[in-house]
């Protein structure tokens, strides 16, 4: 279906892709997987045709529709949540539109039995499915359902799309691509921002929708629930593995042992022979064993180790100036915007040296208390201010907003730094894995992990007391997280960081303040002990088992309303179950009927008879009597 042909990406001298070939089919539900910045992200750019290869092709059909969901995207405003998802059927028009054309194309063809005729019949049939299905119930039914699939409730639906964070408007835009039912999905690290509930609802979805996939995900769990097909992109080159990625693991470690074992048996036997060949070069009498086995070295296929990248992050935190004892005070905070009061009467004090997570539901106010520390958003009431002679260092979520698209790594650092460190971007750069002609690369061309670096390299540019963290793990692979854990945990400033993974957190936080019903609470201990005292596994658990925003009866009222419209719909699919299998078997029976006809027709035709139109008919017949007789069998199983 997707046939990618030596692809080459270079930017400068850079060469990112280096003539890649792989072959997706309708069933593959591929993982892309390899370090942040090893061109996965870019691979799924060229597919959509957002980016351009420097050499090589890229062939697909022309009527081939493909759902995109990048990693950094635009998300509309002006619209509720509900008319935002519903923009998704605006589709349907082109659907019927194409339908039309191609049965006017088939009306006037004659090569019944050609491939081009064949294709037409399939994507008509495609076409048709298509629109039955999205037109199997009503749009607005079926963008109420995927919704709340992605964590929306009911009552937010009629909220505007501006009052929601970008995590939640990454969902909606979600929902969008979903709802259209593309033939080829392409997700770029789709569970980012969403909880273990919408997980869970995605890989369901995901796992029973017939398209094909490519997905690049950090969850390791995710992506062996999703796919059955693992693509490796390391240093400009690709590894296809037809397994999920557990399996991929297994398999990558037994070929690198292989390779390994294979080459250091050759270079015992290359080592043997040159030695024999310097022993008896000059010997005539083993002339010709020394010549034969010269040309036996000259014609060898030598066994080569795949290169891998052992590259990791250095990242060292430099010295925290003092500050005061108490580095944040909050008291009697409510804070929101003026569409929504996110929480109410929050008592938060931070003192130094403490290090402290947020956690909670997304949307209960993380971000907001983030930028109230940091001085981007003032409460509605109560008051906030920063201690003495505190310093803030602070690494914001959007990353993308942030950087300008226009500099290029290193001038992002030079633009800003001042003093000593000026002389030491290179050195600090290569901490980050930015080395050689990667600082040149422009912001615009960079991974979502390639910011995420960036980002944190600009905390290092000078001395902060406080570290606020926006989910500064979210785009980085578990090599990236472990190191910058570690570094933190050196850290001998104060830290307040935001993330949903518990490994992370687990050692590193002593604190923590949980977002929750509008209010905030506070938690001393670890991890691991407030988990325990919950009777949990995981944060996500926190977040499935933490009471939605709206009120208990609320949730009860839409849990009956959830469960009445289950009951109808099963109620319509029954009946409509019933009444497709009526339509088949009249169907069956009439070109069974037609068919018998036509084979006594041509047992002994006559010369008005049209051997060559009836022949066509017949086959036509065929072929729907097996469609339609395959497909009634599976209605009455």
């Amino acid at each position: 279906m997707i046939s990618i042909e030596d692809v080459t990406v270079a930017y400068g001298g850079f060469v990112l892709l280096d003539k890649i070939n792989f072959h997706v089919s309708e069933s593959d539900k591929i993982g892309l997987v390899g370090k942040n910045g090893a061109g996965k992200s870019t691979i799924l750019k060229l597919i959509c045709g957002q980016q351009n290869p420097t050499s090589g092709r890229i062939d697909k059909p022309k009527d081939l529709s493909i759902g995109y969901l990048p990693q950094i995207m635009e998300h509309h405003r002006g619209r509720t949540v509900l008319e935002e998802a519903m923009t998704a059927f605006e589709g349907t028009a082109e659907i019927e539109r194409e339908i039309a054309a191609v049965t006017k194309e088939l009306e006037t063809r004659t090569d019944y039995e050609s491939d081009a005729y064949a294709e037409l019949i399939d994507r008509l049939t495609s076409l048709n499915d298509r629109l039955e299905m999205s037109h199997s119930e009503p749009p607005e039914v079926q963008a109420r359902r995927t919704l709340r699939g992605l964590g929306f409730l009911d009552s937010e639906l009629g909220r505007a799309t501006e009052t929601f964070s970008q995590g939640w408007n990454m969902r909606i835009e979600l929902a969008k691509i979903l709802l259209r039912q593309p033939d080829v999905l392409l997700l770029d690290e789709p569970t980012n921002h969403l909880d273990i509930e919408s997980i869970e609802w995605l890989e369901d979805y995901l796992k029973g929708r017939r398209c094909s996939l490519l997905l690049v995900s950090h969850d390791r769990r995710f992506l062996d629930t999703v796919t059955n097909r693992t693509v490796e992109v390391m240093l400009g080159h690709i590894h296809d593995y037809k397994v999920p990625y557990t399996k991929y693991l297994e398999l990558r470690a037994e070929r690198i042992q292989q390779q390994v074992a294979a080459y250091e048996n050759q270079q015992r036997m290359i080592q043997k022979t040159e030695e024999f060949i310097q022993a008896f070069r000059y010997k005539p009498t083993k002339s010709n064993q020394v010549q034969s086995r010269i040309k036996a070295l000259e014609k060898l296929d030598r066994i080569e180790i795949d290169e891998t990248d052992n590259a990791r992050l250095t990242v060292k935190f430099p010295p925290a100036p003092r500050s005061g004892d108490v580095v944040f005070k909050g008291t009697d905070l409510t804070v929101g915007y003026p569409q929504k009061v996110v929480f109410r009467d929050a008592n938060v004090e931070i003192k130094r040296g403490e290090k402290v997570a947020l956690i909670g539901r997304n949307g209960e106010g993380k971000t907001t208390l983030m930028r109230v520390i940091a001085g981007e958003l003032a409460p509605i009431s109560g008051e906030a201010r920063l201690g003495h002679n505190v310093q803030l260092g602070y690494y914001a979520q959007n990353q993308e907003d942030i950087l300008d698209k226009n500099e290029t790594v290193f001038s992002t650092l030079d633009r800003i730094a001042v003093g000593d460190i000026r002389t030491k971007l290179r050195d600090l750069l290569a901490q980050f894995l930015f080395r050689g002609e990667d600082i040149d690369k422009r912001v615009s061309v960079l991974s979502g992990g390639e910011r995420a670096r960036l980002g944190m390299a600009k905390l290092m540019l000078q001395s902060y007391n406080l570290l606020a963290l926006d989910e500064p793990t979210n785009h980085m692979d578990i090599k990236s997280k472990d190191i910058l854990k570690q570094a933190l945990k050196a850290y001998d400033g104060t830290l307040v960081v935001v993330s949903h993974d518990r490994d992370f957190l687990d050692g590193l936080v002593d604190k923590m303040y949980e977002f929750r019903d509008g209010h905030v609470s506070e938690h001393l201990g670890t991890v691991s002990e407030f988990l325990a005292k919950r009777k949990m596994e995981t944060l996500q658990e926190l977040e499935r088992k933490a009471a939605p925003d709206a009120p208990k009866k609320e949730a009860v009222q839409q849990q009956k309303k959830a469960a009445n419209e289950e009951r109808k719909q099963l109620s319509r699919e029954d009946r409509k179950k019933k009444n497709r299998i009526a339509w088949l078997e009249g169907e069956i029976a009439k070109l069974e009927k037609r068919m018998k006809e036509i084979e006594t027709v041509l047992a002994a035709p006559t010369e008005k008879d049209d051997i060559m139109e009836l022949t066509r008919t017949y086959l036509e017949c065929k072929r729907d009597l097996d469609a339609w007789t395959e497909e009634w069998g599976t209605l009455i199983d």
